[in-house]
């Protein structure tokens, strides 16, 4: 079986997605082809489950070319189910041009069963509202794999990262036996509204007159998700306002605090937390920090 899943939007959002992809071609013992914007393609090398990425801009900048790319991507093989989390009617009329019989949308006139804000399935439905948007993500996509009797324990997803990977991850750490601190802040781009730089700075010496052995490490710049994520699961603890960081912590269970993350939007389990409000992050000070890291 062949399944392909549309899935527009960020690098986080494509993480978060991943269990229910997982879920998917093991359930369903199928092959599985992803559509993701360009700039998210190595992002599925994380998970080998996926046989096949086909870069796609999902937003209104997509050229004919890029289009009839897509089309021949999927027409090509023979797929039988089409999660499609994209909307607009360029997507719709590429996929009612293709022969897949069940197409799963929240609307849309190619869809072929609907998942309403509700969360109940609808077949042959072709209108309705986005998906809830609260919760935790990752576990929302139950409702995609519902039509499917797919159970879905994003929770239980784990990254699977490659030996090689994770030894040489740990040979770049500091020396030393202290506890591993990973600092994340948010990408240059969005420094703006991340928590203060001066913040950043000063934490680490915060903590080493608590605990002098704390070693510190930041997320390399240019690295890959691959890399990325063995560095991430080789530390202690994450301190991260980065989405990409964040969810690589929360794919590989290594505690977290995540900064501007509420608590709902992140998984119950111990040692991961959520502190600050989106855009306010500033007002956020080194003491509240602490303690969510229980080093107050």
């Amino acid at each position: 079986m062949r399944v392909l899943f549309l899935i527009p939007g960020s690098g986080a959002t494509q993480l978060q997605a991943m269990p229910a992809v997982a879920a998917t071609a093991g359930q369903l013992g199928a092959s599985v082809q992803v559509a993701c914007p360009q700039a998210q393609v190595s992002i599925w090398k994380l998970l080998p489950a996926v046989e096949k990425v086909i870069p796609y801009s999902f937003d209104t900048g997509a050229s004919l070319a890029d289009w009839a790319n897509l089309l021949g991507s999927v027409r090509e093989p023979d797929f039988q189910l089409c999660l499609n989390l994209a909307s607009g009617w360029p997507i719709d009329l590429l996929l009612s041009l293709t022969h897949i019989p069940t197409r799963i949308a929240t609307g849309g006139f190619s869809a072929t069963v609907r998942v309403p804000a509700n969360g109940t399935v609808v077949a042959g439905a072709v209108n309705g509202s986005s998906p809830s948007t609260s919760g935790w993500p990752n576990q929302q996509f139950e409702s995609w794999l519902r039509p499917l009797e797919i159970p879905l324990d994003a929770e239980a997803f784990r990254l699977r990262l490659k030996p090689k990977a994770l030894e040489a991850a740990a040979a770049a750490l500091p020396a030393g036996d202290g506890p591993l601190l990973l600092l994340a802040p948010r990408p240059e781009a969005a420094a703006a509204t991340d928590w203060a730089a001066a913040h950043w700075q000063a934490l680490p010496e915060t903590i080493r007159a608590r605990l002098p052995n704390l070693r510190v490490v930041t997320a390399p710049a240019g690295a890959t998700p691959q890399e990325l994520a063995a560095q991430v699961a080789a530390v202690d603890v994450v301190l991260s306002s980065d989405p990409i960081i964040t969810e690589l912590a929360l794919l590989t269970a290594t505690p977290l605090v995540a900064l501007g993350r509420s608590s709902d939007s992140l998984p119950p389990r111990q040692g991961v937390k959520g502190i600050g409000t989106p855009g306010s992050l500033d007002q956020l000070s080194i003491a509240e920090v602490l303690l969510a890291l229980g080093m107050a």
